[in-house]
């Protein structure tokens, strides 16, 4: 088996969201300078990047897929792991190449990388004109008309309301089926492996009103799934004096706070063929609410993100998850009663954590045989500066047994894959087209219920309906079927 040592994604399409950086569209750019955006790591970055365009675009900046034709290129980037770090500044390589052709060419920073490191990004890479972090976007028109001048740029300052609710994104290039909606910033759980309360700032909810807003305003584009984004999704909570009202289907009074249960069934109000999916949620805080108005509703998807990163209570401490192993398999089990075997469950899974011994590593193996995970999100530990591990517990275990661990729960996740997809063959899934498939013209692909990608013969089919295909076969990664 080769050996994988960075972020594994058991569906091509995921790898694409996730370890491949997406660029900006083409827009139509008469008498407007070009933006070139590259954005890496997570889909709130990708999200963001959506937000940062439609600033731009206020300030007189049309997008382009050019970094070439740009007249600004920023990079939205992510800093989770050392990796995803390194990617940028390989990147910044070529950029310089490209200033010396083009001197006038502004190159800014933005997103977690950003925001780590500040004004040492300005020190450590001359070509970066500008540094922005995830909560000083409204500021970046001001940032680009103090690099026009000659001076470096930077606003890294982490704000306790910013949520952006006002600012409608561009969707930058999308298949016009599926989009992403920000539900809330930040997160107060201060994971010691995690840099991400560090980067992007302490947890706030974004107002519901606008939300529905923009889940309708998706809907009336043509739009048929939207998938709720926050680093924790379900300790969202929004309070105001004057919630809304009970007509629009919260069931909440005028003080009660809206929880995301309540907001989920909000959003699945909105219209039955909007497909409604959520990510990620955290095991100390998901509740049966949630999971009951999953059940309640047929277009929010059985699917849920629900991250152990490791299968042993000791190391779970350690990673200062609040939660053990019995309070996770008792999550699943919920998860199961309420919504069924059939429901899609997802994980992250870190091997070699500090002082991990071997025992405990199995038990993250353990774990998985328990739940049977659809597919995984795996990495073996990387340490970050700054976070509470690299203050306090030695990063012991060897490279080497890190990545055989890693390859030990790949190879488990691997055949859990297959299993789980194998249920599905001889079943019809109603499936939402996102498109053409990308082996063949003659197929189309797009989800299931479930999260997983289904591929079928073309035929009179548009990309943005729903089929019914029957799964005939499968791999551990994709299913195949015709439509019935």
């Amino acid at each position: 088996m080769t050996l994988i040592s960075e972020l594994t994604i058991l569906q091509p399409a995921d790898k694409e969201e996730v370890d491949l950086p997406r660029t900006s569209a083409d827009e139509p750019a008469i008498g407007k300078k070009r933006l070139y955006i590259e954005s890496y790591g997570c889909q709130m970055n990708f999200a963001d990047s959506e937000i940062v365009a439609s600033v731009m675009r206020n300030a007189g900046f049309a997008t382009t897929s050019s970094a070439e034709d740009a007249d600004l290129i920023f990079l939205n980037t992510c800093a989770i792991r050392d990796n995803a770090e390194q990617k940028v500044r390989n990147r910044l390589k070529h950029l310089t190449g490209l200033k010396r052709q083009k001197p006038e060419l502004l190159v800014g920073m933005l997103g977690c990388m950003a925001e780590r490191l500040k004004t040492k990004l300005l020190e450590e890479e001359k070509v970066v004109d500008l540094v922005a972090g995830p909560d000083a976007y409204r500021d970046i028109p001001k940032l680009v008309e103090e690099a026009e001048s000659g001076q470096k740029a930077v606003n890294v300052f982490l704000s306790r309301e910013e949520t952006y609710a006002d600012i409608a994104p561009i969707r930058l290039n999308s298949n016009g089926v599926t989009a992403f909606v920000s539900i809330m910033r930040g997160c107060d759980n201060m994971c010691s492996f995690c840099v991400v309360p560090f980067t992007r700032g302490r947890e706030r909810s974004r107002d519901p009103h606008s939300i529905v807003r923009e889940c309708q305003d998706l809907l009336d584009q043509g739009y048929r799934e939207v998938t709720l984004l926050g680093q924790n999704v379900d300790s969202y909570k929004w309070a105001e004096s004057s919630s809304l009202p009970d007509g629009e289907g919260t069931g909440v009074g005028s003080t009660a706070p809206v929880t995301f249960a309540n907001l989920l069934e909000l959003v699945a109000l909105i219209h039955p063929d909007l497909r409604v999916r959520f990510s990620t949620s955290h095991p100390k805080d998901i509740t049966d609410d949630v999971l009951h108005i999953m059940a309640r509703y047929d277009n929010i998807c059985n699917y849920i993100h629900l991250p152990a990163q490791s299968g042993n209570s000791r190391v779970l401490k350690l990673m200062n998850r609040t939660y053990d192993r019995p309070w996770y398999e008792q999550k699943i089990h919920s998860i199961r009663r309420i919504l069924g075997e059939d429901c899609g469950i997802s994980t992250d899974m870190i091997s070699g954590f500090c002082t991990e011994t071997e025992e405990e590593h199995q038990d993250s193996l353990s774990l998985m045989d328990f739940v049977q995970y659809d597919y995984a999100y795996m990495f073996a530990y990387s340490e970050r500066p700054g976070t509470l591990a690299a203050k306090k517990y030695a990063d012991d275990i060897p490279e080497d047994v890190k990545k055989r661990r890693l390859n030990e729960i790949i190879a488990k996740q691997l055949a859990h894959s297959a299993a789980r997809n194998q249920r599905h063959i001889g079943q019809v899934q109603r499936v939402l087209i996102e498109g053409p498939s990308k082996r063949s013209d003659a197929e189309l692909c797009g989800r299931n219920d479930q999260n997983k990608m289904v591929v079928f013969p073309r035929g009179d089919w548009q990309k943005g309906q729903y089929v019914n295909v029957l799964v005939t076969e499968c791999t551990s990664a994709t299913l195949r079927g015709e439509v019935v």
